[in-house]
């Protein structure tokens, strides 16, 4: 579904190339019935995924091993968001390290 985070509004599905620089700290769960709680209730909405876009545990996709892949955990009214990823590293098209073909964009670089 489409999560509550407010940066996210209306990307759901979406599949974004950004910027990952860490190995160290993942989201930590006590026990994985939080950590489905917070999947169905849409609170994760920045997942890492592999070549197939599916959320994924495995490196290099999933650098720090994050259980399911989650990358960023939001509150439930979308106003607070914590990711590990780094998208401000690519505002512009020339910096992002891959992005879908569809999106037929002209990337100009400096």
């Amino acid at each position: 579904g489409d999560s509550p985070a407010v940066m996210f509004k209306g990307m759901a599905g979406s599949t974004l190339g950004v910027w990952a620089a860490h190995g160290e700290g993942r989201a930590y769960f006590p026990d994985t019935g939080i950590l489905h709680s917070v999947l169905g209730s849409d609170l994760a909405p920045l997942r890492y995924c592999d070549d197939d876009g599916k959320p994924t545990e495995t490196y290099p996709f999933n650098l720090n091993g994050s259980p399911l892949g989650v990358a960023a955990i939001c509150s439930p009214d979308g106003r607070h968001l914590a990711m590990m990823p780094h998208p401000e590293r690519c505002f512009l098209m020339w910096q992002y390290p891959w992005y879908p073909k569809h999106w037929n964009v002209d990337k100009k670089g400096p």
